[in-house]
């Protein structure tokens, strides 16, 4: 099972390569505005977090909704050929694409959590910082037409999907368990952690939507903007292999750190987007804005709540989702109409994230796990 879902990170992770560090330049030379893009790359995020709630109202996560999930994603790669010439069909492309992946990935973190446990996890979900890599630095020497970053997309879509077809067969019991027959997720009551979790994510719409538009508009080439992906890329690799033992300290602890990180990094981008040492300065901080967050992220929910995959939904869905839906509305607004303050809108927005972090806190559900 460890060798299937590492198959599945590498090319999972290669198809977000391609969406958010090549789609986005794609567009902008096909002469989408900044606002257009942060709308249409706004809607698959919007779409991971309405689709959550429809667990609550009686849709069952199973390998049956499992499996239309990946035949939705497919088929929504494919309608990206037909669309890159309309706003409207390239909209919903986005949107089914969105239905897809609310439902793959939160699927196969809970197989993986299950299966590795949170001291594990890092190693295997690193091979999907591997194909993000690789695809980067392959697509970037390829990219001549927007056609060649859709085909990228559509063979690697497929591929993840007969990877995770594979996967859901042999765990197909898995989540069928009575653990995720209560549903104690409480998001009201639990506002203050889900705020944090979200702002975080919200912040990252600068980074994920116009990283590479921003430091090209700063006389930055195209192949250093690549390779400054890629070293943010090799050192969260590093640090997925390493955080084993960070992850059983205080989990919330490493949150509520990691997200200042976070703010402290966007804030090097809005004061040198010209100076390549601090750019792969900050690049390095992805190590923990990113991997160490995410890991401790998803290790906190698991063991805060009983209704394990519900809580893995709603992460993907409010956080990846809402806060990207929200993060790049912002974004492409911000950078439209103020592109100096880019990164100085993210920054403020992670402080806030680390606020609310830090009032959770004193929560008795705190965890030191």
């Amino acid at each position: 099972m460890s060798l299937l879902l590492a198959i599945f990170y590498f090319f999972y992770f290669s198809i977000i390569g391609v969406y958010i560090i090549f789609l986005p330049k794609v567009l902008s030379m096909s002469g989408y505005a900044a606002s257009d893009i942060g709308i249409i790359f706004a809607a698959a995020p919007l779409v991971r977090f309405i689709v959550p709630f429809a667990f609550i109202k009686g849709l069952k996560i199973n390998v049956t909704s499992f499996n239309v999930a990946l035949l939705i994603m497919c088929l929504s790669s494919v309608s990206f050929y037909f669309s890159l010439d309309n706003f409207y069909k390239l909209l919903f492309s986005n949107i089914f694409l969105g239905v897809g992946l609310s439902l793959v990935l939160p699927y196969i973190e809970l197989i993986s959590l299950k299966h590795l446990k949170k001291e594990r996890y890092g190693k295997i979900r690193l091979f999907g910082s591997v194909g993000f890599i690789l695809v980067a630095l392959v697509l970037v020497k390829f990219l001549s037409s927007a056609n060649i970053a859709l085909a990228y997309l559509l063979v690697l879509t497929f591929t993840t999907s007969i990877a995770a077809f594979i996967i859901a067969r042999k765990a197909d019991t898995l989540l069928d368990k009575h653990e995720d027959t209560i549903n104690d997720i409480d998001i009201v009551a639990d506002w203050k952690l889900w705020v944090g979790l979200t702002l975080m994510q919200v912040s990252f719409g600068s980074f994920y939507n116009f990283f590479t538009i921003y430091e090209t508009d700063h006389g930055i080439s195209l192949d250093m903007t690549i390779y400054l992906w890629s070293f943010g890329v090799i050192v969260e690799i590093f640090m997925l292999y390493f955080q084993g033992s960070l992850l059983r300290k205080n989990l919330l602890l490493i949150l509520q750190i990691t997200t200042l990180v976070t703010a402290f990094r966007w804030f090097l981008l809005f004061l040198y987007p010209q100076n390549i040492s601090v750019l792969f300065f900050s690049q390095a901080l992805h190590a923990l804005s990113f991997a160490l967050f995410h890991s401790a992220a998803i290790s906190y929910l698991y063991y805060l709540y009983k209704h394990k995959s519900l809580a893995q939904q709603f992460f993907s869905g409010i956080t990846y989702g809402f806060g990207a839906f929200a993060g790049a509305i912002v974004a492409g607004y911000v950078y439209e109409l103020y592109p100096k303050y880019l990164f100085l809108s993210a920054t403020f927005i992670a402080l806030i994230a680390a606020w609310f972090l830090y009032l959770w806190g004193g929560h008795k559900k705190n965890l030191f796990l």
